[in-house]
């Protein structure tokens, strides 16, 4: 049997067009942007308007990608949806993305492990294309977490921004795609990143609502502690088992949850900052959606090659972290040709690649 591999030949991203700067923050929080740049490195972020959803994020992002795969929607075999941040609890947000994308009746999925949701997802597509069960496969990661923060709480609601991002993975007989990954779950430590009230451990009522407990509550320090401890590690897993070294990885895409956390994994991995790709000062963390709208716009502004070695790294809610080495396509593809046609297009920031 042939072996199959997957290439990244699609990728878009969407933000909202309304942006909400450090300032803006000011005049309702008792902060200032001194005091959200000095500790996180955020200047501004994205915020979703009254008529968008995540899934309709999510759906833009996913047609942008599919034009600059050429595919057609309707060719898909299976669309992954990442998110913690759905339209409602059911039904899930990547059935709505299927219905609004293609009439076909394809199997969509939701997979929710917070801010690592997306590489989770990509590890996923991978297997069933390399199980020779699917060879087109959309991949979304998208929160609308804006809605799920108490902005009264300083602690939390400057960290966060609206966003989503798309890749869409075909089979090939090239080598290329996932080459090493590395998955794993602190559940003991769950608590770190909650939303303490609103499920079926705590419905939501009236006693709720007055405890602004169904808001995502965080202890920054312990994440901090826990981000900081699991990157070096989790990337020499994923390098191993990709039999390659720091040294064959051209960018590190991280998860944009904070600077000083990314700085800090750099230093532990012995590798320059300015090879980690960063866009939290303008973004802020977007959770799930964080690592593919960095790659989607560094792949449009040319600073990512579509031929290059990518090392992806994540931590979240669970306490979750993923790492995942990925040769997006096959050397023989001409990275010139692809970055010379990009472009933005439409309302907001769509990054399409026809």
């Amino acid at each position: 049997m042939t072996r199959l591999y997957g290439a990244i030949t699609g990728w878009g991203a969407y933000v909202p067009p309304h942006i909400v700067t450090n300032h803006d923050l000011e005049a309702t929080l008792d902060t200032s942007d001194e005091w959200i740049v000095q500790r996180t490195g955020i200047r501004q972020r994205h915020i979703a308007g009254a008529d968008e959803t995540t899934s309709t994020m999510a759906i833009k992002a996913s047609l942008a990608a599919l034009a600059q795969a050429n595919l057609p929607a309707t060719e898909l075999d299976l669309i992954l949806v990442a998110t913690s941040s759905p339209d409602y609890f059911t039904p899930p947000a990547s059935s709505l993305v299927q219905a609004a994308l293609t009439p076909h009746h394809i199997p969509a999925m939701t997979i929710v492990t917070g801010c690592t949701g997306f590489v989770y997802a990509l590890v996923t597509a991978y297997q069933f294309i390399q199980a020779g069960v699917y060879r087109n496969i959309l991949v979304v990661g998208v929160e609308l977490l804006s809605r799920f923060l108490d902005w009264r709480d300083r602690s939390t609601c400057v960290l966060f921004g609206d966003a989503a991002g798309a890749v869409v993975v075909q089979a090939t007989e090239q080598p290329c795609g996932l080459q090493g990954y590395d998955l794993g779950s602190d559940g003991a430590n769950c608590q770190h990143i909650i939303m303490p009230a609103g499920g079926s451990a705590r419905p939501f009522g009236p006693d709720v609502l007055d405890e602004r407990s169904h808001y995502i509550r965080m202890n920054g320090r312990e994440v901090f502690k826990f981000a900081t401890r699991i990157f070096a590690p989790a990337s020499e897993r994923a390098l191993r088992m990709a039999g390659k070294c720091i040294d064959d990885i051209d960018w590190v895409i991280p998860h944009q949850a904070n600077l000083r956390i990314i700085q800090a994994a750099a230093k532990d991995m012995g590798v320059p900052l300015e090879r980690f790709i960063v866009n939290i000062d303008r973004y802020a963390n977007t959770s799930a959606a964080s690592i593919p709208l960095a790659l989607a716009e560094n792949l449009a502004n040319g600073r990512i090659k579509p031929t290059d070695t990518l090392l992806l790294l994540s931590f979240g809610a669970g306490l979750t972290w993923a790492a995942a080495v990925v040769q997006m396509q096959p050397q023989l593809h001409s990275a010139q040709s692809l970055s010379e046609k990009s472009r933005r297009v439409g309302e907001g920031n769509v990054f399409v690649y026809p």
